[in-house]
């Protein structure tokens, strides 16, 4: 059971963290959910769409980091981690994950509202040239979480895998 509720932990965290991102980043610029992605629902309600795009875009994170994790921390003959143990490094990864973001998304509006970086074709004739910064602020922000996610992910696995070969030298 452990191995599934670590995959479970991981969906779900994966699935609040961005439906919370979302709600965010909605606020933000919503043309970035209404113009910037495939049009899957029919409302431009702001927390509508961060709830919609929150689970669609997240679901997948967090299943394919609940399948490692749960290998990293179950599998073999070595010490295993069970699901309690692994909920803090995932909620740290999502805060600085968050942190990331929220940086990410503040350089990305600065360099827009400089014209610094620009939206590129199709996007710059169909978002609203008085949007163009803030899109940009959650194109950065989203890009943000996903590479951190990514990365801080591998970190999250790695540890876990480690921290199993450790517990081997001092188990006795």
């Amino acid at each position: 059971m452990q191995p599934v509720a670590i995959v479970v932990l991981c969906i779900a965290c994966a699935v609040a963290y961005g439906i919370l991102h979302d709600q965010f980043t909605a606020r933000v610029c919503v043309e970035y959910f209404t113009i910037g992605h495939p049009p899957v629902f029919t409302t431009e309600s702001q927390t509508l769409l961060a709830v919609g795009w929150g689970v669609i875009a997240t679901w997948w994170v967090g299943l394919w980091l609940g399948i490692s994790l749960a290998f990293a921390a179950r599998a073999g003959g070595r010490p295993k981690r069970g699901v309690r143990s692994l909920v803090r490094p995932v909620l740290v990864l999502l805060a600085v994950m968050g942190s990331c973001a929220f940086l990410a998304g503040l350089v990305g509006f600065m360099l827009g509202d400089r014209d610094a970086v620009h939206l590129l074709e199709p996007l710059a004739s169909r978002v609203p040239a008085d949007r163009h910064a803030r899109f940009l602020a959650d194109l950065w922000a989203h890009s943000a979480s996903y590479l951190v996610g990514f990365l801080g992910g591998i970190v999250v696995i790695a540890r876990a895998w480690r921290s199993r070969t450790r517990s081997i030298g001092t188990a006795g």
